[in-house]
């Protein structure tokens, strides 16, 4: 059986697929205000990038490149990030998840808040995603000792 990560074949075919991958999922979160996508979507796509990159270089190397303290404090400002667009209406006296707060125009305004919680939704949803994924990913299997 052929390891992943001592695969050079995997190694260069990874590094030739990432870049478009992040691109994908970059006009994913942004292309979700008009068409098919959005925070969901993005924030998937997004998570298996690195997931790929684990998978290849092994989950040390995704650690290394992002801490397991930042995936959790990135998956909980996006959540943040998500729940202070909804109420910031309030702030200013108007109706729950009243975009109007941030720009004059009614139309442009839509566009930010919608933005925002779509951003909101895909920091969530990918660095939740990561953080599962290397927290189980360090867990011995029971195929490694051969048993299967």
């Amino acid at each position: 059986m052929i390891k992943l990560r001592s695969s050079p074949v995997l190694h260069a075919v990874s590094k030739f697929l990432i870049p478009p991958i992040l691109l994908f999922a970059l006009y994913v979160q942004l292309h979700g205000e008009y068409g098919p996508g959005g925070g969901f979507q993005a924030g998937v796509i997004f998570a298996v990038v690195f997931i790929l990159y684990a998978l290849v270089l092994g989950t040390e190397a995704l650690l290394q490149a992002i801490p397991a303290h930042v995936m959790r404090l990135l998956a909980a400002a996006g959540l943040l990030l998500y729940g202070l667009t909804g109420v910031a209406s309030f702030l200013f006296d108007k109706n729950l998840l009243d975009y109007s707060v941030f720009h004059a125009d009614p139309v442009t305004a839509q566009h930010i808040g919608i933005v925002l919680i779509e951003l909101g939704v895909g920091m969530t949803v990918a660095f939740s995603m990561l953080a599962i994924y290397a927290a189980f990913s360090d867990r011995p299997s029971s195929y490694e000792d051969g048993d299967a």
